[in-house]
């Protein structure tokens, strides 16, 4: 264990010392990248309550066709509402109260123009007929779109998988975050030799002799995400289980291509042990009306909600492989842990804007190293975290840029789920900081939030300013490095590399004997008992270390 601290201490030392600070390349953004992904005047107005999805799928050529009913409530009078849709997709028809509506396009949106007067308070809806071959996916789920591939037996497996590029990649919708339908109907026809399996609990199955089409109607009832909203269609066998949670009984369905059955109902036994463990840190699983589904998908996983899709392989580690190289990320199915675990932090608490992706991809990096913990002990799960730390880049903010659809740095999963780590050293109190975790849960349930949110709502519960902290750690790229130097049996220190105001509390050894101190960025000078002490920083704090005795 030592051997292994240290050496990602040598390692992450060695990386800090020998890099300056680069700023992040400038992207040029268009105006589709505002429209996309700002609040416009044209979404500002309306309220977003309900979506009923209607779609016809033919894996033999494709395409979707369908509609989109949109039931909102108006906040502000207006009469043009955007709506999103992107090519090769079309919108075919709009209606409101059995008229036809104008709109026009714009590249990746529709402009509706609305005929009768929108009051305030009151509610209306509209109905959006679409359809076209969408977008095929190349590199799923990294790149958004569909996915038609076939299984073993020749059969269409297809889904769909969009998180960053949009759900109107494949459905015609108010392409968002800010705003989710309180609930949501999603009906899907495939052909009957297949399934779908879509979000939220199945309501009704309907055959269709006549064209030999079955169509699966499934319920949300609890707010949705648009990138969460999924399909997922294949010769599909189902098995089920009853998790007894933290609200009682908790449904778990599992769906697989049938050759894969037998695979699944070991592989799945993870599942409850999953739910297990961040119903623990976490507090309770946000969606028990919806229930649990893990389905197998043509691609690696994705986190839509209620409906988790998993591609692994049945096999632990990522892919067979573990990504912290502590051994530990061999002891667990990493989709089943990941993509599940974004339950909480994703589709239960969800970023507004693109930007604060951080919000969902380091909490649930981070809860990868909790599960360890969870069932292999604290020092196991330090060693998980520890060795993730070897996959950070810092070649760009975690953060990106608000209002153009743009995420920072993919170090939000390793960097982010390391700075977690660090505040949790900080805090130095295991139960407070799981009360802070459930706290989280619990205050910003079902709710859409901003990065300030999250970063205000810890910055309270530890009584500190934070602000210096997630700055650097956030929107900036630098490691912030320990500076010290001793005489006359005097350790002399400060932060250096670091943000402006950078005052971050930091555990040492002096010797083998823990002390915490309270570095800034000017030097400060403290007392040692110890005549030439050794001095070594908790590796638990993702920082590097200079000792500068001699210089």
């Amino acid at each position: 264990m030592k051997k292994f601290i240290l050496a990602c201490y040598f390692l992450a030392s060695v990386y800090v010392l020998t890099a300056q600070y680069i700023p992040p390349s400038q992207k040029v953004f268009t105006r589709q990248d505002t429209l996309r992904g700002s609040i416009t005047p044209e979404r500002a107005w309306w309220d977003l309550k309900f979506y009923h999805l209607d779609i016809v799928v033919k894996p033999s050529d494709s395409t979707i066709f369908g509609t989109n009913t949109v039931v909102y409530k108006v906040l502000n009078s207006s009469d043009i509402m955007q709506i999103d849709l992107q090519p090769p997709l079309n919108l075919l028809k709009a209606e409101q109260n059995g008229k036809s509506l104008t709109f026009t396009r714009e590249g990746n949106v529709f402009w509706i123009h609305l005929a009768e007067k929108q009051e305030p308070g009151k509610i209306y809806s509209v109905i959006l007929s679409y359809g076209g071959k969408p977008k095929v996916s190349r590199r799923p789920p990294w790149e958004g779109g569909i996915t038609w591939k076939k299984d073993k037996n020749n059969l269409p497996f297809v889904a769909s998988s969009c998180q960053g590029d949009g759900a109107s990649l494949w459905w015609p919708c108010k392409d968002h975050m800010y705003d989710e339908p309180d609930s949501m109907l999603i009906s899907v026809n495939v052909p009957s030799n297949l399934m779908d399996v879509s979000n939220g609990r199945l309501r009704s199955v309907v055959k269709h002799k006549k064209d030999k089409t079955t169509t699966y109607n499934w319920f949300v009832a609890n707010p949705i995400n648009n990138y969460g909203v999924n399909i997922n269609i294949g010769d599909y066998v189902h098995f089920s289980e009853v998790f007894q949670g933290e609200k009682g009984a908790l449904d778990c369905n599992y769906y697989v291509l049938r050759d894969n059955l037998e695979k699944a109902k070991i592989q799945f036994k993870q599942a409850p042990m999953m739910l297990k463990a961040f119903e623990h840190w976490f507090g309770p699983y946000p969606f028990y009306e919806d229930g649990y589904k893990l389905v197998e998908a043509p691609y690696l996983g994705m986190e839509h909600q209620s409906s988790v899709t998993y591609g692994n392989g049945f096999r632990n580690g990522y892919m067979g492989t573990d990504v912290s190289g502590s051994g530990w990320g061999e002891k667990f199915d990493f989709i089943i842990v990941h993509e599940s675990g974004h339950e909480w932090f994703a589709n239960s608490i969800t970023y507004e804007d693109m930007a604060d992706m951080w919000i969902h991809e380091s909490f649930i990096n981070y809860s990868e190293n909790l599960y360890v913990e969870y069932y292999f002990g604290k020092e196991a799960g330090a060693e998980y975290v520890l060795g993730s730390r070897r996959n950070i880049r810092n070649d760009r903010p975690i953060t990106g840029k608000y209002n153009v659809n743009n995420s920072g740095s993919g170090d939000m999963y390793y960097k982010g789920g390391s700075m977690l780590h660090t505040l949790r050293q900080i805090v130095s109190d295991d139960e407070k900081w799981r009360g802070i975790l459930r706290g989280l849960n619990k205050e910003f349930y079902h709710q859409v939030v901003k990065g300030s949110q999250i970063e205000n709502y810890i910055s309270d519960k530890m009584g500190m300013n934070l602000k210096p902290l997630f700055d650097q750690y956030l929107r900036d790229i630098r490691i912030p490095v320990f500076e010290y130097y001793i005489k006359d049996k005097k350790l002399t220190f400060r932060w250096n590399n670091c943000v402006q105001g950078f005052n971050m509390p930091l555990r040492i050894f002096v010797s083998g004997v823990a002390k915490n101190i309270t570095p800034g960025v000017r030097f400060t000078t403290i007392d040692l008992e110890t005549e030439n002490p050794v001095i070594v920083v908790d590796p638990n704090y993702y920082v590097a270390s200079m000792n500068m005795t001699g210089k």
